[in-house]
């Protein structure tokens, strides 16, 4: 569209344009197409325009319908990735369970140790029975680390 329509489209719709505008549009064929279809959609959003005699919505009409929209947009983005309640209770119930029977092996096994102090190893070892070479070696270094030298 040329310049003189652009400037003076407003007016054209509401009624006022001036004799420029129109001679425009009398010798430019391009111009008169667009004015024509945008007049043409103009009056179909009149045509739209509410009614004053019908209800208006309530208050907060538009507050739910925007939060609703939000929440489905987020529900169907995220429903693939968050599985719901039910799964994070069974995976907290498989966790306590775990943990259970971690801690009751540990309790049973803690009667098999029967001291990690020098003492304690030392008496454990007993010199008659054949045992690897590594654990004279560890002997050794209890020994060691447990002389004051008094």
């Amino acid at each position: 569209m040329h310049d003189v329509v652009v400037n003076e489209l407003e007016e054209h719709l509401a009624g006022n344009a001036s004799l420029a505008f129109h001679g425009h549009l009398a010798s430019c064929q391009a111009c008169r197409a667009e004015v024509e279809s945008i007049a043409d959609v103009s009056s179909l959003l009149a045509e739209l325009r509410a009614d004053t005699d019908s209800p208006d919505a309530s208050p907060f009409f538009y507050t739910r319908v925007k939060s609703g929209i939000i929440q489905d947009q987020q529900t169907n983005h995220w429903g693939l990735l968050a599985p719901g309640a039910a799964f994070f209770r069974r995976v907290a119930f498989a966790s306590l369970v775990m943990l259970a029977a971690l801690g009751s092996y540990l309790a049973m096994r803690q009667g098999d140790v029967q001291g990690t102090d020098a003492t304690s190893i030392m008496a454990q070892h007993n010199a008659t029975a054949d045992h690897a070479a590594s654990s004279d070696r560890d002997m050794m270094l209890v020994t060691l680390a447990s002389y004051n030298g008094e």
